[in-house]
């Protein structure tokens, strides 16, 4: 699938404001700074669609991106964010709760993982309350340039090893990188084939 428009539309904090065309939405939430933002930008091929900062933690709305006038593409807040004050966490974790569980445009969930790292308890917590409550997703693993193949291999492996002690079928997964585009097609075409089955 070949991205030819891409536009931002709307951000709020409540799923009754967001867009009612009833298009299916894409959504993408991780960690905060597993670079989220730069993975949207490097889907569409617009550096400053979604706005990228150093500082973890910057996205706190539902943004809403516009894909080829088809579907939607959704930034979500980023989880786990331990500089915030409890407050501000919760106010976070409620809109993605509401979103995540209510939204019924929400057609797959991109959970991304940083793929430097040994599997996260949040990560892990956060994946088997998707799966509880039955809500589609996949996997991305992000910054795949920061290792070389064996380590992005080995790393990988060890992921899936330790979602296999709950998981019986494990979800479909992606390596990415921002930096080199890698992965983008095989994200766009698992998007285009459930747009296509819909």
């Amino acid at each position: 699938m070949e991205i030819t428009s891409a536009e931002f539309k709307i951000s709020n904090t409540r799923i009754d404001k967001c867009p009612q065309d009833g298009l299916p939405e894409y959504a993408f939430i991780g960690r905060s700074n597993v670079g989220k933002s730069s993975l949207i930008n490097m889907l569409t091929r617009k550096p400053k669609l979604a706005m990228t900062s150093s500082t973890p933690g910057k996205t706190l709305l539902i943004n809403h991106f516009l894909i080829n006038k088809q579907w939607y593409l959704v930034d979500l807040p980023g989880y786990g964010y331990a500089k915030r004050g409890k407050k501000q966490q919760e106010k976070i974790q409620q809109i993605i709760e509401d979103y995540v569980l209510d939204r019924e445009a929400l057609t797959c969930l991109f959970v991304l993982v940083d793929s430097r790292h040994e599997p996260q308890k949040i990560d892990l917590e956060f994946i088997e309350w998707l799966g509880e409550n039955g809500v589609p997703f996949a996997i991305i693993f992000t910054k795949a340039d920061k290792l070389n193949i064996t380590q992005q291999r080995e790393n990988i492996a060890n992921y899936l090893h330790k979602l296999e002690e709950q998981w019986e079928e494990l979800p479909p997964y992606f390596l990415t990188s921002a930096e080199k585009q890698t992965g983008r097609n095989e994200v766009l075409d698992y998007i285009d084939s459930i747009n296509k089955s819909l």
